[in-house]
């Protein structure tokens, strides 16, 4: 007997089929929307891609090369420096007081008159103390000639040793007298301590002093201290130094040179401040006291370094960088920085001698960028002319 075979299937089964399909249709929908999608986002961003490198190529293609000025590196010496206010004062200021009492019978100066040491300045009336010394020279002349007299008799056994020891101890005492006498005699004449300039007169003929009344005041200008007050965190540096440059503004901002003579061993109460004295000479009496001067202190000296302006660094979060120009083309460099001097500051590592750094046009240009040189200078001073 031959069997058939069904070759259509049951309407259940295709009732199944046609159901499972129609709840997997929303999901290939979606992953077939998905991978258009897709599609179409990858063209897109290979097609900006390639607009905006069409862009920048006629950008580069448009833009003008950049004009810098350079600067050529050429070791030089670098100085650590402060500058410090500063006030002259005299060398010496003398007030010179009345010794003994009397009245002026004579004034020899007048206020701002140089003077040598030994020049009359005032005579104060010695009529008296003249008297006095004459009174005390007679006095001891007397016991001189008594003292003599009793030395013989001594000899001689004809007088005691105690009429003897006083005759001596009344020589000491009038000598002593006529000593004092004449050194008050002598004080009647003012004459100048030492060489200088007569800065204040404070007596006129026929006023009468008492001791210790001021007569004039002396300055001793030839040389000149220049106190300087110093800060804690540079007295170190200051004890290795010995030469110092004062400029006076008063005199047209000349320098001069100065020693140092005494640094303070202790600070100012109140400024904090340690007080260190100059020495500068001032044979010519050009400068005078109480001129404003700014003092010159080199803490430390490179004689063969590199330094840069310092508005040449660019610096970039905890970088400082700095363009040269290789084949006219400006190279990014970073750079470790020193001591400062001025407007300029030390290149300790990044940059060798002979290179070219851009000063002027450094912020327009990029790494590798074309740029054009208009100038190159030797030094920065150079940059500003």
């Amino acid at each position: 007997m031959e069997k058939k075979i069904d070759l259509n299937p049951p309407p259940q089964a295709n009732n199944s089929r046609i159901w499972r399909f129609r709840r997997l249709l929303p999901a290939i929908l979606v992953v077939s929307l998905l991978v258009v999608i897709g599609l179409l986002l990858a063209r897109i961003h290979t097609k900006a891609g390639i607009i905006e490198e069409q862009n920048q190529a006629s950008i580069k293609k448009d833009r003008p090369v950049p004009n810098v000025v350079t600067l050529d590196l050429i070791p030089a010496t670098i100085r650590d420096k402060i500058d410090l206010p500063g006030v002259t004062e005299p060398w010496v200021e003398l007030q010179i007081m009345a010794e003994v009492a009397g009245k002026v019978t004579a004034k020899m100066v007048k206020e701002g008159a140089a003077v040598r040491k030994g020049d009359l300045l005032a005579r104060i009336d010695y009529r008296d103390y003249q008297n006095a010394h004459r009174s005390a020279k007679a006095s001891y002349e007397l016991a001189v000639s008594d003292l003599k007299r009793l030395e013989k008799l001594h000899q001689r056994k004809v007088t005691p040793q105690s009429q003897l020891d006083s005759a001596v101890a009344r020589v000491a005492t009038t000598r002593a007298a006529m000593n004092n006498s004449a050194t008050a005699l002598e004080r009647c004449t003012i004459k100048a301590p030492f060489s200088g300039v007569v800065n204040r007169i404070f007596v006129e003929e026929g006023q009468y002093l008492s001791v210790g009344d001021p007569i004039t005041e002396i300055l001793q200008i030839d040389r000149l201290k220049v106190r300087v007050g110093i800060p804690e965190s540079d007295v170190d540096a200051v004890r290795r130094v010995d030469r110092y440059k004062v400029r006076i503004e008063a005199l047209g901002g000349r320098t001069f040179q100065a020693r140092k003579y005494f640094l303070s061993k202790t600070a100012d109460s109140m400024a904090r401040l340690y007080n260190l004295d100059l020495e500068l000479d001032n044979a010519g009496g050009e400068i005078l006291p109480d001129m404003f001067a700014r003092v010159e202190i080199i803490k430390q000296e490179i004689p063969q370094g590199i330094s840069i302006p310092l508005y040449s660094v660019i610096n970039r979060n905890d970088d400082h960088i700095v363009y040269v120009v290789e084949d006219s083309q400006a190279i990014v460099r970073s750079v470790t920085l020193g001591l400062l001097d001025g407007w300029r500051v030390e290149v300790r590592e990044g940059l060798k001698p002979g290179e070219q750094v851009i000063v002027v046009g450094h912020r327009s240009v990029n790494d590798g960028q074309s740029v054009n040189v208009v100038r190159s200078v030797k030094s920065p001073e150079d940059i500003i002319q």
